[in-house]
């Protein structure tokens, strides 16, 4: 669920990419998938990935960034290169990050998450031949492609899904981290529920707030205030809080006639999150793994797509996933509802 900005002259080796993320005070992970070609990615693409706190397995945002380069990879050959953030990450931490892969003659790299945004703003200016990609931010600069999600718009179907499905009308909303970008989870939620149904109660609750952003990486908080929730009469809860997410999940799953609804990735298909599935209502499935696809490809083929690229509903860039059939009966009053999105006569906020 998460966060905008060029091939250096010089390439540098992986093996010193490895040592400098090292030396950056071990405020990254990092990690390297092969497509076991010889090629060695000359004649594919060098993917560097700067993921967002809980990288790649958080079964969510990262995950879903992370299917789309490896799609690219398996098609086109090459390399990725993967480094991820922690908590206690400092502007010059992500400043870094960002430097070594294009230092190391990564290209494109892509920074998931908005958290990302000023730092590619300063290291697409100093690497004017690297295409630079950033997710859920916008970054101006020749050569970043920003890619963005109309969250609020998936958002509201899911809310319409809540309050169809509610037998309590009382259901919640966790956030991660409180930050602009998942305000507009927040708010086209609360809108789907209110409007189609005005009576139901919704209590949000946010995991962190600022530049804590350990919300979007601790499950046990999610758990903790999904549980919170249930006890105050809640029966679904929808989540949009990384990998904390999977603990809300955990949570609903123990509470009978309880649901979930996840988010980013169709939670239901998550094998990690396999022995809580029917209790996963739907997901607002954010397609970030399409947005990176689009943009490797266009930088393999030659034409680097840059400025702002929005996913939309009408886009199917968000959608709410149908795994499980739980929400088979209500169909009908979602897709006239998305109807109504795309012709305009519904304006979804972006604010609560």
């Amino acid at each position: 669920m998460r966060r905008v900005a060029k091939l250096s002259a010089a390439c540098i080796a992986s093996a010193a990419l490895a040592l400098s993320a090292t030396a950056c005070g071990s405020t990254s992970s990092d990690n390297d998938t092969s497509s076991g070609s010889s090629d060695g990615g000359k004649n594919g693409v060098k993917i560097g990935l700067a993921f967002d706190v809980g990288g790649r397995g958080d079964r969510s945002f990262n995950d879903s960034a992370a299917r789309g380069a490896d799609k690219a990879k398996e098609e086109f050959g090459g390399e990725i290169k993967e480094l991820t953030a922690k908590t206690a990450d400092t502007e010059a931490d992500r400043e870094q990050r960002l430097t070594d892969l294009a230092q190391a003659g990564y290209n494109p790299v892509i920074g998931v998450g908005f958290s990302y945004a000023t730092a590619m703003g300063k290291v697409a200016a100093k690497f004017p031949k690297t295409n630079f990609g950033i997710i859920d931010s916008v970054v101006d600069a020749k050569n970043v492609n920003s890619i963005t999600f109309t969250e609020e718009q998936g958002s509201y179907l899911a809310g319409v899904a809540a309050a169809l499905k509610t037998k309590k009308d009382h259901v919640g909303f966790i956030g991660g981290v409180d930050t602009p970008l998942i305000k507009k989870f927040e708010a086209g939620y609360v809108q789907g529920v209110k409007d189609t149904k005005p009576s139901v109660k919704v209590d949000v609750q946010y995991l962190s707030r600022g530049t804590d952003l350990s919300g979007f990486s601790s499950p046990d908080k999610g758990k903790e205030a999904a549980q919170g929730m249930l006890d105050k009469g809640a029966d679904i809860i929808y989540t949009a809080a990384g990998s904390s997410g999977n603990g809300a999940i955990e949570a609903v799953s123990g509470s009978k006639g309880a649901w979930a609804i996840g988010v980013d990735s169709d939670q239901y298909n998550i094998p990690g999150l396999a022995k809580y599935k029917n209790s996963i209502l739907t997901s607002m499935v954010k397609n970030v793994d399409v947005g990176v696809y689009d943009f490797i490809k266009s930088v393999h083929d030659g034409k680097p797509m840059t400025g702002v690229n929005s996913y939309s509903l009408a886009k199917n860039g968000v959608s709410l996933a149908t795994s499980g059939g739980f929400i088979k009966d209500i169909q009908p009053k979602l897709d006239e509802a998305k109807k109504k999105i795309v012709d305009g006569s519904i304006k979804v906020k972006t604010t609560p």
